[in-house]
């Protein structure tokens, strides 16, 4: 981080790009939600494997968006340094 004030131009970089990292992980966690998922959606399976895929979906999905976030805000924390 820098010793003086950010101007607003920084400010203004800083919130999109923390709006661009919550957009996409939610974005990753839903396509990841949807690829695990899916099948349990389109095929009748057993109910132990719907709520294993279901249960799998959501923790790999939010998992990744999470480290999506991370990611992205990292970057941009080295940008800035």
């Amino acid at each position: 981080m820098g010793t003086g004030r950010r101007s607003q131009a920084e400010r203004d970089a800083i919130t999109v790009e923390i709006g661009y990292a919550l957009l996409s992980a939610c974005f990753l966690g839903a396509v990841v939600f949807a690829t695990v998922a899916g099948p349990a959606a389109v095929w009748h399976l057993p109910p132990t494997v719907e709520r294993f895929l279901l249960i799998g979906g959501a923790s790999l999905g939010g998992t990744l968006a999470v480290l999506r976030v991370i990611h992205v805000l990292w970057r941009q924390t080295r940008e800035y340094r």
